[in-house]
């Protein structure tokens, strides 16, 4: 088959590479579409350590069933489906407690690290284990449920903490997951929803997405104006999208005492913070990673027009543009958000 192969850092090939092998609980899926991640632009670049070469990325994809394993039943040859990307057991605790996220043994599509490697979907086929798999409707499109995954993570992230009628949500960061986050509160019901970022045309997108206030820190102070808007308080729940120690600080200054930061980017390892402001101002800390199971709901989400992705799609292109796909995100001089690729040219 054809993959776009990631060979070494900031190099990727266009070539064939053999067949996915079939296990008796796999699907084997007929890749469709398949979007860009922006963990997939930093981990071309070698930096990370979670993109070990030779390695076939992608993780944000959906298909066409083309075969299946023995012990499948749920699924046939023809079947339209999405999944997860989080390679869950199925089995430990956690799993059988529906967090799959905290898999004992989880493994992501399109990720190597020296503990594991997983092959991905910018392919024209890729095999998962067929509980990662669900179906999709007549009436989306591949490119619309390629974007499931990371609608997926908004919506995990904004079920880490209590919003309610009421509530001021601000997310920093209105990259494309911030942009679901956003949404995925203001469907728990958040009375005021802000986006901050310093790209104008991101915080465009989020204006027509329904932000009610958007914020951009390089124009204005985010403190007093959060604080502004919110009758001196500060933010009900702040989320941190981007993954700055910076931008995670700025979080923690903006949010009311006794308010939530949920940490969602990780591009830094670490960040500091006063530990006499958390105590005294009892701020309660919590991460969101990847989402559990959350994608099944986003099928329904984004067929019923709840969540809209349309904006977010900035391009879709053959598989073989994939080296100059990510050549264009790494050099940030177009308003891009996201890049699906298509193995199969079927137009």
């Amino acid at each position: 088959m054809k993959a776009l192969v990631y060979r070494k850092p900031y190099t990727f090939e266009y070539s064939d590479v053999p067949d996915p092998k079939v296990g008796d609980d796999d699907v084997l899926i007929r890749v469709r579409a398949c979007g860009i991640c922006g963990s997939d632009v930093h981990g071309s670049t070698g930096k990370t350590g979670r993109r070990i070469p030779p390695l076939i990325m992608g993780h944000e994809a959906a298909g066409i069933v083309e075969d299946t394993g023995r012990n499948v039943t749920e699924y046939a040859r023809g079947d339209r489906v999405c999944f997860d990307s989080t390679v869950y057991c199925n089995k430990c605790e956690p799993c059988r407690s529906g967090r799959f996220n905290r898999c004992r043994t989880r493994q992501v599509l399109g990720v190597s690290t020296p503990d594991f490697k997983r092959h991905g979907a910018f392919a024209e086929y890729v095999a998962v284990p067929w509980w990662i798999v669900e179906r999709i409707p007549e009436t989306m499109s591949f490119v619309q449920a390629a974007l499931l995954e990371p609608v997926s993570i908004g919506v995990h992230a904004a079920g880490r903490a209590p919003i309610s009628a009421g509530k001021t949500v601000v997310v920093i960061g209105a990259g494309t997951i911030g942009l679901f986050i956003m949404q995925g509160a203001a469907l728990r019901g958040a009375s005021k929803v802000i986006a901050c970022d310093v790209n104008e045309f991101r915080l465009e997108i989020a204006g027509k997405l329904g932000a009610h206030e958007r914020v951009n820190p390089d124009k204005s102070n985010l403190k007093e104006t959060i604080l502004g808007q919110t009758d001196g308080r500060g933010a009900d729940v702040t989320f941190e999208a981007v993954g700055y120690a910076k931008t995670f600080g700025h979080a923690v200054s903006i949010t009311k005492t006794g308010g939530y930061v949920v940490a969602v980017g990780n591009l830094e390892s670490a960040a500091q913070f006063d530990l006499q402001e958390l105590v005294a101002r009892e701020l309660t800390f919590t991460g969101s990673y990847a989402s559990s199971g959350e994608f099944r709901d986003c099928v329904g989400l984004i067929a019923s027009g709840k969540i809209d992705v349309e904006p977010l799609i900035s391009d879709v292109l053959p598989l073989s543009d994939g080296p100059r796909a990510f050549e264009r995100l790494l050099e940030g001089r177009e308003n891009l958000l996201k890049i699906v690729l298509e193995p199969w040219d079927l137009r």
